[in-house]
């Protein structure tokens, strides 16, 4: 998950790493909550990014930033990449630092996310701790150039692969990448193989030589273990660069931040419906069969978290989908073929073979399929 935009950042809103919690909070009294933190959602969509002013400090953010860092304080890192609020998870290509999304430093952000977005990545400690290892990885990667060592190219690749995070074949049995992870996002390119190994190697508890054994992975775990042995003590040879992403230079208000967001996760689900809905669904009406949209309505949630799972899309784009399918089941008159509860699963299995079929482009085929219904 690393970021190229060539936008740069300020320092606002981030904290170098000091003190095992992330920065030097002192006696300093609470600070007061801001005024949009009380605010409805029509009133705060209007704020500026950059207007928030929200920062790491006393946020659950930087207790999760001092446990990653005590992690690596345990592998005997002196090197503890600093951190920022970003308008996303990254961590600039080349540059050693962590962008962390800014709604995750206010419970109020944090509620306006799921309301808009039905997520929020890593809002739960498990998760934000994975992310917070991964992007890690990409920062000890850049920090020491360990890109450029020709046993990292032999075992990863080179990092001037082709790379498009959203679009790339995907092996789901392969036992030569590490699962850290969702959609075996080691498999996207070189720099994610490392970045995702290096998070498997550095989580804490995980007998990583057990749960690998037999991999072709496990050879790029004990690359990484025996090369962090090597550089935990030496100092980084890049140390900064440009913030890009940054909160605190995001002019944006938020209402444009999440239609932009909005936009962009809801993209390559817009296909053709018709033959997957008349095979699940039919034509002929009867008096003990729903209609298939208020079908679709009902269990929009149960649906939507089932294709969400599977399918590993985020919710916002798997609830425009099942939106889309009660409207166009309406418009085409469809009904429930059988019983109710007889067709939670189906419906489920159909969605996600739907959604995955958009993944792996294969819209021309979903095109085809239904002109000739």
């Amino acid at each position: 998950m690393t970021g190229d935009d060539q936008r740069p950042g300020a320092a606002a809103g981030s904290l170098p790493p000091a003190g095992p919690g992330g920065a030097e909070t002192g006696d300093m009294p609470p600070a007061a909550p801001p005024a949009w933190a009380e605010a409805d959602d029509a009133t705060l969509l209007r704020t500026r990014v950059c207007d928030l002013r929200v920062g790491i400090e006393g946020s659950v953010v930087e207790r999760r930033m001092g446990r990653l860092y005590g992690e690596l304080r345990d592998r005997g890192f002196t090197f503890l990449p600093s951190c920022y609020l970003a308008t996303e998870w990254l961590c600039p290509d080349r540059v050693p630092l962590i962008g962390i999304p800014f709604c995750l430093a206010h419970p109020r952000l944090v509620r306006l996310e799921r309301s808009r977005m039905l997520e929020v990545e890593g809002e739960t400690e498990a998760e934000c701790m994975k992310l917070l290892r991964h992007e890690c990885g990409h920062a000890v990667n850049y920090a020491y150039r360990l890109h450029r060592r020709s046993r990292w190219r032999e075992l990863f690749g080179p990092m001037s692969a082709a790379y498009d995070p959203h679009e790339y074949d995907m092996r789901p049995y392969s036992r030569q990448y590490v699962v850290h992870l969702h959609d075996n996002y080691a498999q996207a390119h070189p720099d994610e193989d490392f970045a995702e190994t290096f998070a498997v190697w550095l989580t804490p508890g995980l007998d990583w030589r057990a749960r690998y054994r037999g991999w072709g992975a496990r050879a790029k775990l004990e690359y990484v273990d025996h090369l962090m042995g090597g550089i935990a003590d030496q100092p980084p040879v890049v140390t900064g660069g440009p913030r890009h992403f940054a909160a605190s230079t995001t002019r944006a208000t938020l209402a444009t931040y999440f239609a932009r967001k909005q936009k962009e996760f809801s993209q390559g689900y817009v296909g053709f419906y018709d033959a997957m809905l008349r095979r699940l669904f039919t034509v002929t009406p009867a008096p003990d069969r729903l209609p298939a949209r208020r079908f679709l309505t009902a269990h929009r949630r149960a649906l939507v978290d089932t294709v969400a799972d599977w399918a590993r899309v985020p919710k916002y784009a798997a609830d425009r989908l099942v939106q889309r399918l009660a409207q166009r089941a309406g418009e085409l008159g469809l009904h429930l073929r059988g019983p109710e509860a007889a067709a939670l699963l189906p419906a489920g299995a159909c969605l996600t073979s739907l959604v995955l079929a958009a993944r792996h482009h294969d819209l021309r085929g979903l095109r085809d399929r239904g002109a000739g219904s």
